[in-house]
């Protein structure tokens, strides 16, 4: 996802010093990227970090290496505050070598992820699930990447993809749902490419057909209203498809414009009246692939 966002620039022409300047402006005084309360946040300096990366702006990698030393190896963090704590390290890392984590920290933040494997053999975002959900699954390989260690049994992880399958082809985070979810069923595509694998029926043909008319991407079927996270979502997956995205490159570009403000970040959707990091960087990455 951060290669093609670091693409977004041609796209921003004389708009990438605004934005920027707002993710700067998210920057707390305890090292971290802050949430939409003004908390420094692991989760929110993950997206405020790439964001910068993807601008090809210098981070702030002191202040955010002394702040990820504060977390340990992820004891009293939840199941997505683990995966982003070790996403960031990667990343800060890929700057300053110096400052990467030791293997015992590693492999410590590895077994803390095991705790929250599903008995499906997926993960959920609570321990001691019965079944895993997408979305857990896609942050668990992603943080295992991270950390350069191999998840274990990885293989495991697709029967429980296809128990989350629904009757509409899309792809939901529960069992028993009627249709699929935009973001869930990128992931799910995310997820089999990573393994290798093929997938069931056309998810191209069903994430085509969340495209809203007026550009970008719905959450799910008869949602009426695009937002920045499906659109960004939708685009990379069909990215990972090959699935051609030039007849819908205009209006999806005339939507994320639609979403950027003056100050540099960007909404969730038509209806947020709030930026962040978080939804910038979802700009970026819709940017990224239609600069493609």
């Amino acid at each position: 996802m951060l290669q093609v966002a670091r693409l977004s620039p041609k796209q921003l022409g004389d708009a990438r010093d605004l934005v920027q300047h707002f993710l700067l402006e998210q920057r707390h005084p305890d090292g971290g990227f802050q949430d939409r309360s003004g908390d420094p946040d692991l989760y929110y300096t993950v997206f405020g970090l790439e964001g910068l990366v993807a601008l090809q702006a210098e981070p702030p990698v002191d202040a955010l290496a002394a702040y990820l030393k504060r977390f340990g190896s992820g004891e009293g963090l939840d199941f997505v505050h683990i995966a982003c704590l070790a996403r960031t390290w990667a990343t800060v890392t890929g700057f300053a070598h110096g400052m990467k984590p030791d293997d015992a920290t590693r492999d410590a933040i590895a077994a803390r992820l095991e705790t929250f494997r599903s008995r499906d053999g997926g993960y959920a975002q609570t321990p001691d699930e019965e079944s895993g959900t997408i979305y857990a699954a896609f942050l668990a390989m992603g943080a295992y990447q991270d950390l350069q260690r191999a998840m274990p049994d990885a293989e495991r992880l697709l029967p429980t993809i296809a128990a989350l399958r629904a009757p509409d082809g899309g792809y939901a985070n529960f069992a028993g749902m009627d249709v699929g979810l935009t973001s869930t069923t990128a992931a799910a595509v995310a997820i089999h490419r990573q393994l290798g694998q093929p997938m069931p029926g056309d998810p191209g043909a069903w994430l085509l057909e969340r495209y809203h008319a007026q550009g970008g991407f719905v959450a799910a079927p008869e949602v009426p209203m695009p937002d920045l996270l499906s659109t960004a979502t939708a685009l990379h997956a069909l990215a990972i498809l090959h699935a051609p995205l030039a007849p819908i490159q205009d209006s999806c570009l005339d939507f994320v414009d639609t979403l950027w403000t003056n100050r540099g970040g960007f909404y969730g959707s038509w209806a947020d009246d709030h930026v962040d990091c978080e939804y910038t960087y979802y700009g970026l990455l819709a940017l990224g692939h239609l600069t493609l």
